[in-house]
C-alpha cells in the first residue's frame, strides 16, 4: 500500500461489497480481517509473506507488461489486475509435482512456481518461454478457448492410471463453459474420478459478453451437478480462500479427504475418501482490458469497476498480515523492493534471448510438408543473402 493507502481504504468504506450477498467461501473480509465463521489456513508466518510476495510480484509483472505491450516490446497481453488472489492463492495449495494447466490470464501460477524470467520471452513470440514452464510442471498456455481442458483430464487420468500422487489444476474463464470442450472434459472427469481441479475464474465478462449472457445456470460451480461431482464457489479476490478450497479440492481428488478438511464445499461429504475431482468457481473481477487490445469502455461502465476495488486482494492481504502482526512498514517495503528487481531481471532476461529465425517453423509438424519447408527455405535463404540486420526492426 502506497503513502496514500490509508486514504484510498477510507474512500472505499461505503462502497457496498459486491459479494456480500452472494454464496461464496471467504475467510477475509474487504477490509482484511479473518472472519467468525471462517477458519484460517495453518500457514506459517514465512508462508503467508510468501503468498503476499507472489501477488506483489504478480501485480508489478502485471504492470510492466501493459507498459512493454504498449511500446512494442511484447506482443497483446492479458493484464490479470484483480485475479491474483485465486491464481496465486491455487497455487500455494498444491504441491510442486502438482500439475498446472492455466488458459492465459493466471500470471500467478508462473510467479508463485518461480517461473517468471522463463515465461516472458513467450509474450515477445518465443516458444522458448512455453517450453521452459513445462520444467516446474505448468503446461504450455492456452490461447484457444476450453481446448486444453481435454487435455488436462488426459493427464489427470494418466497419474490415476500410473499411481501417481498428481492433481491437474485446470485454469479456466466463465466463457469456456459454453464450449463442447468443457463439457466434454467435465463429463469424463466424473466418469472416470479423474483427479482433475477444474477452476472457472468468474470475472463477470467473457470479453464483453456478461456473465448473464454466458449461462442461464443460477451459477457456473452448479453446472458440476451433472458430471456427478461437487462445485464450489470461492471469493477468488481472497487468497487465503482461494488457498483453502483448493487445498481441499485437491485432498479429495488425491483421495485424502477428511472430514477436518472440510472448506464448505471441498467436496468431501461425512469424511468420505473417495478420490473425486471438483470444480472451483472463483468470483472475481479483472479490473482492465480482456486483452491490450481491448477497450472494456465499449462494454461496461468505468464505475462498475469501484466497488470491486475495494476487495483488491494485494490490499486484503497486507491487511491481514498487518492485523495479525505478520508484516510491518519495514517487511513491505522489502517485499515491493524485491517484487520490483524480480521483475526487471526477468524482462532482461527475456529480452537477452537471441531467437534464431527458424523456429518459427518447428513444433507445428514432425516433418515439414512441402509448402511449410518451401517457405522456411525461402525464409533462411533471405537472411543468408540480406543478413539478419536487414530483418530487425529499428528500435
Amino acid at each position: 500500500m502506497d503513502e496514500n493507502g490509508a486514504e484510498a481504504a477510507d474512500s472505499t468504506d461505503s462502497i457496498a461489497d459486491p459479494l456480500a450477498d452472494e454464496d461464496v467461501y471467504r475467510v477475509i473480509g474487504p477490509d482484511g480481517t479473518p472472519l467468525p465463521d471462517a477458519t484460517v489456513p495453518d500457514l506459517s508466518d514465512e508462508r503467508f509473506r510468501d503468498i503476499y510476495r507472489d501477488l506483489v510480484t504478480t501485480r508489478r509483472f502485471d504492470e510492466r507488461a501493459v507498459s512493454l505491450q504498449r511500446q512494442g516490446r511484447i506482443g497483446t497481453y492479458a493484464p490479470c489486475a484483480g485475479q491474483e488472489g485465486s491464481a496465486v492463492g491455487s497455487t500455494h495449495a498444491l504441491a510442486d509435482r502438482d500439475l498446472i494447466s492455466y488458459q492465459y490470464r493466471e500470471h500467478g501460477a508462473v510467479v508463485a512456481r518461480d517461473l517468471l524470467g522463463e515465461y516472458l520471452p513467450y509474450w515477445m513470440g518465443h516458444e522458448s518461454g512455453t517450453e521452459a514452464i513445462t520444467g516446474g510442471n505448468v503446461f504450455p498456455l492456452n490461447i484457444g478457448i476450453a481446448a486444453h481442458l481435454p487435455h488436462a483430464v488426459g493427464a489427470a487420468w494418466a497419474f490415476d492410471y500410473r499411481d501417481e500422487d498428481r492433481v491437474v489444476a485446470v485454469h479456466f474463464g466463465d466463457g469456456a463453459t459454453s464450449e463442447g470442450d468443457f463439457h466434454e472434459a467435465m463429463n469424463f472427469a466424473g466418469v472416470f474420478d479423474a483427479p482433475t481441479l477444474f477452476c472457472c475464474h468468474n470475472n463477470g465478462w467473457a470479453i464483453s459478453v456478461p456473465e448473464s449472457r454466458q449461462t442461464a445456470s443460477d451459477t457456473f460451480a452448479g453446472k458440476a451437478a451433472a458430471y456427478g461431482f461437487d462445485g464450489v464457489r470461492v471469493d477468488g479476490m481472497d487468497p487465503l480462500a482461494s488457498y483453502a478450497v483448493t487445498r481441499a479440492a485437491a485432498d479429495r481428488a488425491r483421495g485424502d479427504g477428511d472430514e477436518g478438511s472440510s472448506a464448505d464445499g471441498d467436496g468431501s461429504e461425512d469424511g468420505d475418501p473417495d478420490p473425486r475431482p471438483a470444480l472451483i468457481e472463483f468470483v472475481e473481477y479483472r479490473f482492465g482490458a480482456h486483452t491490450t487490445a481491448d477497450d472494456p469502455t465499449a462494454y461496461r461502465d468505468p464505475d462498475d469497476v469501484d466497488p470491486w476495488r475495494a476487495l483488491d486482494p494485494l490490499d486484503r492481504m497486507e491487511a491481514f498480515l498487518r492485523e495479525t502482526d505478520r508484516i510491518d512498514d519495514e517487511g513491505v517495503a522489502a517485499i515491493q523492493e524485491e517484487a520490483d528487481e524480480v521483475v526487471a531481471d526477468a524482462i532482461d532476461l527475456a529480452e537477452s534471448v537471441d531467437p534464431d529465425p527458424s523456429d518459427m517453423f518447428d513444433h507445428a509438424y514432425a516433418e515439414f510438408p512441402p509448402e511449410i519447408r518451401r517457405q522456411r527455405d525461402e525464409l533462411l535463404a533471405a537472411v543468408d543473402e540480406h543478413g539478419e540486420e536487414a530483418f530487425r526492426r529499428e528500435e
